[in-house]
């Protein structure tokens, strides 16, 4: 059979998720493919089980053939964002020079925090959310203020005032580290919601910082609206690189962007900062917002097929698990509390422990299945498992059957 004809940017017209074996997956040596046993389907960090996007392993061949392997330099990377961001969500104002690179979005986000809050001052998290909040939060001296997530997993207005006030009680200069879209819900936020988020923290005096990594990964059905773009949001910061999108996680870069009433903050970002993004990081994360808008087409279509494959596997194989259909992300947030297995939580405090409990230590044990542990995302996740969708239909499949046969032998009134 001919090969796929390949595409303007050289990606065979492939969904990338059916590219990879088994075989080949666990050649790899990160720490998706090796925390667990080889008997074990991983499908709990954020790692895609695809090859890199061809304008990726281009642009990298390129600088190691080169051996362009120095420091990094120049604007190349926030312009690709730019004109992805003008493209792609309807952002024609993106300021270059209202940005900045950083290591990753979790350091951008300490050094943000560092510009904009003092130490002890209380920075408020959508909870269940994205564990390592918590702990790059508390590391920075900062204290973290829940507010929980409304029970159809979107953010609550209510909520979200009585944290901001706390917060404003706390400290002179508090935060709200909003994630856009969520993680672990793969809730992507309306333009309305994210208007109500600025009213109210223009009205408590709170600075936000949007970490929006999964925005180039919405499914049909939703949109991604940058937090910037918002009415209110002028004095907001947003962070942002191709990692999740285009599995780049160890190649380390990001950008800082600041709204206009931020950029003076953004400009007392420390020089040495700038110092931790690999330039080969920059190098991949630019090529994949200048030129990998097809492969990650096709990226999407894959990942909203595995969507619809997810429903129907948890309907056969899980009936009693409610599955909240991400609009967003590759990840599923599974709520298995019908399963009745106990959700106790390992001693630390919420999104540092490591231990994986409850339902998740149940499918690791018997079904041989790694998923995320609910519990690390703070409050409302006990009882809960993410699930990283992002693999080949053939993994996924066995992945969820085997999770039903071990709920069925052990708790057959569950199945």
């Amino acid at each position: 059979m001919a090969s796929p004809a390949p595409s303007a940017d050289g990606s065979a017209a492939q969904n990338p998720l059916t590219l990879l074996t088994l075989n080949e997956l666990r050649q790899r040596t990160s720490v998706k493919w090796r925390m667990h046993p080889p008997d074990v389907l991983p499908l709990w960090v954020a790692e895609q089980d695809v090859p890199l996007a061809p304008p990726v392993a281009d642009a990298l061949r390129r600088a190691i053939d080169l051996g362009d392997t120095g420091y990094a330099y120049g604007t190349a990377y926030a312009e690709a964002l730019g004109d992805f961001a003008a493209g792609r969500w309807g952002w024609p104002d993106f300021r270059v020079d209202h940005t900045t690179v950083v290591p990753d979005v979790m350091m951008g986000i300490v050094e943000v925090l560092r510009l904009v809050t003092d130490p002890g001052d209380a920075v408020v998290l959508c909870s269940p959310v994205y564990p390592p909040f918590y702990a790059f939060v508390s590391h920075a001296g900062r204290q973290v203020i829940e507010a929980p997530l409304g029970p159809d997993l979107r953010m609550d207005p209510a909520a979200l005032d009585e944290a901001f006030r706390r917060a404003r009680a706390c400290g002179h200069r508090p935060a709200f580290l909003l994630c856009n879209p969520h993680n672990p819900t793969g809730v992507v936020h309306r333009r309305d919601e994210l208007e109500a988020v600025a009213a109210l923290a223009d009205r408590h005096g709170l600075r936000v910082i949007s970490d929006e990594i999964h925005a180039p990964l919405v499914l049909p059905g939703a949109r991604f609206t940058p937090y910037l773009t918002v009415a209110g949001a002028e004095n907001a910061f947003a962070l942002t690189s191709a990692s999740k999108a285009w599995n780049l996680a160890g190649l380390k870069a990001a950008l800082a962007v600041a709204g206009p009433q931020a950029a003076a903050d953004l400009n007392r970002m420390p020089e040495e900062v700038s110092h931790g993004p690999s330039h080969l990081g920059v190098l991949a994360h630019t090529a994949a917002f200048r030129a990998g808008g097809r492969w990650l087409d096709l990226l999407l279509d894959g990942l909203d097929a595995n969507r619809t494959l997810l429903e129907t596997l948890l309907a056969k194989h899980l009936p009693s698990v409610t599955y909240h259909r991400p609009e967003g992300t590759y990840l599923a947030w599974l709520d298995c509390t019908a399963l009745g297995v106990p959700t106790e939580q390992p001693a630390g405090e919420p999104g540092v422990a490591s231990d994986v409990a409850g339902p998740a230590r149940m499918f690791l044990d018997r079904a041989r299945v790694a998923l995320s542990s609910g519990h690390v995302f703070g409050t409302g996740g006990a009882g809960f498992v993410r699930l990283n969708f992002a693999t080949s239909p053939a993994i996924l499949t066995d992945a969820v059957t085997r999770m039903g046969q071990a709920v069925d032998a052990h708790h057959p009134s569950a199945g």
